[in-house]
């Protein structure tokens, strides 16, 4: 568990960050989480990827304006960049990250 501060920090101080918000009850959570790292981890190598369980920390989630789960946010420089809830794929995901990821980092 990480305080909003941890995480605030973790989004200032790298340049590409994946929150995934996320509970133990979400089915559809549990069945995109690994397909998404998968991809990320795959295509984006310099992004931070952090978890978060909104039963155990509400109080993130409220400060991220997260009220549906799976929610996924990307930062890129840090500022957020893509927010999705609920129906994504990991396919248009990657899309979406892919062209200003790679004008960040050449």
């Amino acid at each position: 568990m990480q305080t909003i501060e941890e995480i605030e920090k973790i989004i200032e101080e790298n340049m590409a960050v994946m929150l995934y918000f996320s509970a133990p009850t979400c089915n559809v959570c549990h069945a995109l989480k690994p397909k998404l790292l998968d991809a990320i981890t795959t295509n984006f190598k310099e992004f931070k990827i952090t978890s978060i369980d909104v039963s155990i920390e509400q109080e993130t989630a409220a400060h991220f304006n997260v009220f549906a789960i799976p929610t996924l946010l990307i930062f890129l420089d840090g500022r957020e960049f893509i927010r999705k809830s609920r129906h994504m794929s990991v396919d248009e995901v990657v899309r979406e990250i892919e062209r200003p990821y790679n004008i960040m980092i050449s």
